[in-house]
């Protein structure tokens, strides 16, 4: 069956005015459109609906059956189709998947946490790991949110540069080579370690020092900024990592923080998501969290 759910609104303004010009004028139309719309009304119902009796129109004992449930279901549609309101957080029941690297996940998971923990408290964060390729989670709805250093290409992904960080060089206090500070020569002969969640031994930092004639040993590479740090404390080898993003875990391990003795590129931070979530409120609350906790790195504990 061919339904015009029009009818649906027409059939619940003639059954609560009880009349074609009452109706008429409750959706802004003629009485002879409204008039025409009850015929096609009588034709798919098989009922006359309404019917004169005197100058007034009394309802079929099948328009009185349905009235109730026609007008509840003009009302949903009128919900289903209207603007989304604000979301009471509180009352909130949802749950975001955000794919952030480590170094991000440690620098502003625990604030997040806490903050959507008191606005709404019934919401559930689950905070994964970078893949170790390139995927279409985003695309797929299988992500809700994704923070990286590069903006995705994707016309259907939205993004924003929410802050810059920048490189540093994290070592033990009492590194060797670098009582006095870290000069460019002594950083490209000591022992490195890259971060990559993909086994890379070799980073941007490799082309700037070749573009000096320089070279640099990497012994290892390790997944995790943190995993990084680690090596860095328990050992002579440098780690160059994200200032803000590891500022705290930096200070936990006692570590010490030089500038990288390189002209390197601020890192932007980038916040994605799908389209799909452009005017989703309860989505929209979510990234002003996110992008708040990302900017108080900004300023120094």
């Amino acid at each position: 069956m061919q339904l015009d759910l029009n009818l649906l609104t027409a059939l619940d303004a003639l059954l609560e005015e009880g009349s074609v010009a009452g109706a008429a004028d409750r959706l802004h139309l003629t009485p002879p459109a409204m008039s025409r719309a009850l015929g096609r009304i009588r034709h798919v119902m098989g009922d006359e609906v309404l019917v004169r009796t005197g100058r007034t129109m009394t309802p079929t004992p099948r328009a009185l059956a349905v009235r109730q449930q026609v007008h509840a279901l003009v009302q949903q549609a009128q919900s289903v189709l209207a603007p989304e309101h604000e979301p009471d957080l509180p009352t909130l029941t949802r749950t975001f998947t955000l794919t952030w690297h480590d170094a991000v996940v440690n620098a502003i998971g625990p604030a997040l946490l806490a903050t959507v923990r008191s606005q709404a408290p019934q919401v559930r964060l689950r905070l994964l790991g970078e893949t170790s390729t390139d995927s279409s989670d985003l695309r797929q709805g299988r992500v809700d949110l994704e923070i990286g250093a590069t903006a995705p290409e994707l016309p259907d992904v939205h993004h924003e540069t929410v802050t810059h960080d920048r490189l540093v060089v994290a070592l033990r206090p009492d590194h060797p080579g670098a009582a006095d500070g870290l000069t460019l020569d002594a950083y490209a002969a000591a022992d490195h370690v890259t971060v990559s969640r993909r086994g890379r031994l070799r980073d941007p930092i490799d082309d700037l020092l070749e573009e000096r004639g320089l070279r640099r040993r990497v012994v290892a590479a390790v997944p995790t900024s943190t995993a990084a740090l680690h090596v860095a404390r328990d050992s002579d080898i440098l780690v160059a990592v994200p200032e803000q993003m590891t500022r705290a875990a930096v200070r936990e391990l006692g570590l010490r923080v030089l500038p990288l003795p390189l002209d390197a590129a601020p890192i932007p931070v980038v916040l994605a998501w799908h389209r799909r979530y452009a005017d989703d409120r309860a989505h929209a609350w979510l990234r002003t969290q996110v992008r708040a906790a990302l900017q108080s790195l900004d300023t120094p504990d």
